[in-house]
């Protein structure tokens, strides 16, 4: 699953690349309290780093926040040609993600524990309806 939409701060980074380095969503980590700047992790380093020491940082963009989760309470999602050979899937909803904006994603379980999200289902099937 790619999560980089979901964030505690809300915004994520853009970096264009370099001819060493491919481009890249970083999430942003923290604010720098004196200058404000967005700080993400230097895996090199170790550390919190403004944005704009990199050379090939693009802009801001904002992120998801999460604010709650909320148990799957036996809903599933369904897909009609996501099974193997293009066959219909059904999945257990693990939980809901509650963006401050409020809207909710479902995050789902399949059978070898894999999670994911549910954007782009064919139908959300609430506890106890049969699948359409």
């Amino acid at each position: 699953m790619n999560f980089r939409y979901f964030n505690q701060t809300g915004w994520t980074a853009i970096f264009n690349g370099t001819d060493s380095r491919t481009g890249r969503t970083v999430k942003v980590e923290a604010w720098d309290p004196a200058t404000g700047a967005a700080l993400v992790v230097d895996t090199e380093r170790g550390a919190l780093r403004p944005v704009m020491d990199y050379e090939d940082f693009s802009h801001l963009e904002q992120a998801d926040q999460v604010v709650a989760a909320v148990p799957g309470d036996g809903w599933r999602v369904h897909w009609t040609d996501q099974g193997p050979g293009g066959s219909p899937l059904t999945e257990q909803v693990l939980a809901w993600l509650i963006t401050s904006q409020g809207k909710a994603t479902a995050i789902t379980v399949d059978a070898q524990g894999y999670v994911d999200d549910a954007d782009g289902a064919d139908a959300f099937v609430p506890p106890g309806e049969p699948i359409p």
